[in-house]
């Protein structure tokens, strides 16, 4: 005799039930003779057949949506997502073979990277303008020309203070935001945690609207991926061509623009070209 039971299951975490189809349970030769009998069948209870079921399924137990989805609809709910790209933008498709985990740790490391970023885009237009002042700690006049080269010109006293400071700014922000290792959970943030909310706001700027506090730091992740750029181009014409500050290339490029310009100008009206001393590099 075989019995068939149709359940439905609704886990806490599902919106949509979870179908189990059937549930075969084959009743004992001996309990098929009582039948024959006449003997009154034993009743097999509900919670039985439901405790049995998820034994059997639980291995096939689905959540009602695929992995993909979840990663998709994480996404998206992180801040970050802007204009022009109203979509996620991974064209490297990275996040293909990812957990939830990996992305929650890209993005501390996404906001972490853009603030350093921001201070270093700063730094260096600061430190190649300002570089003689005595404002600064150049006493000795010695820290001049490209900001790349800075580096290797500051004198004992400077280097001790910073990486102190470093290391007490990332000890505080693992402290907050990083879980106690363990054999099975490495590299892992904590799951209160809310990436690149490290409770520092002296100024009182966090908005207390939820939908505010999403464009803010929207704002601020589109400004590190800026500076981050940024940086890399500064870093790179540095290199390429040596003792040249970041803002001499720019008015190089302006001054050669006007001159272009106005070269145009006199043609079109038929008047003689202005001579003009020749800029260095040309």
């Amino acid at each position: 005799l075989t019995v068939k039971c149709c359940l439905s299951i609704y886990p806490s975490s599902v919106r949509q039930p979870v179908h189990f189809t059937y549930l075969n349970m084959s009743v004992t030769a001996r309990s098929s003779m009582a039948l024959k009998a006449g003997a009154r069948p034993s009743v097999v209870s509900r919670a039985t057949v439901s405790r049995t079921a998820l034994r059997v399924f639980a291995r096939k137990t689905v959540t009602g949506k695929s992995a993909e989805q979840d990663r998709k609809e994480f996404l998206l709910s992180l801040p970050g997502v802007t204009a022009p790209f109203n979509d996620v933008f991974d064209p490297a498709n990275l996040s293909a073979t990812a957990s939830i985990e990996d992305i929650r740790r890209w993005r501390e490391s996404e906001i972490t990277h853009g603030r350093v970023a921001m201070l270093a885009a700063l730094g260096f237009i600061v430190g190649e303008q300002l570089q003689d002042s005595s404002a600064f700690y150049n006493f000795d006049g010695r820290i001049e020309g490209p900001a790349i080269t800075h580096f290797n010109k500051v004198g004992q006293g400077f280097w001790e203070p910073l990486l102190i400071f470093i290391g007490l700014a990332e000890s505080y922000r693992v402290n907050v935001g990083w879980a106690t290792p363990t054999s099975t959970g490495f590299n892992t943030l904590k799951e209160e945690y809310n990436m690149g909310d490290l409770g520092f706001d002296p100024l009182g700027l966090k908005p207390d609207d939820e939908d505010e506090l999403k464009i803010m730091q929207t704002k601020e992740l589109n400004n590190g991926r800026l500076a981050m750029i940024a940086v890399a181009g500064f870093a790179l014409q540095e290199v390429a061509e040596p003792n040249v500050e970041i803002f001499q290339h720019l008015f190089f490029d302006t001054e050669l623009a006007l001159i272009e310009e106005l070269d145009v100008v006199e043609k079109d009206l038929g008047l003689p070209l202005t001579d003009l001393p020749k800029l260095a590099g040309l």
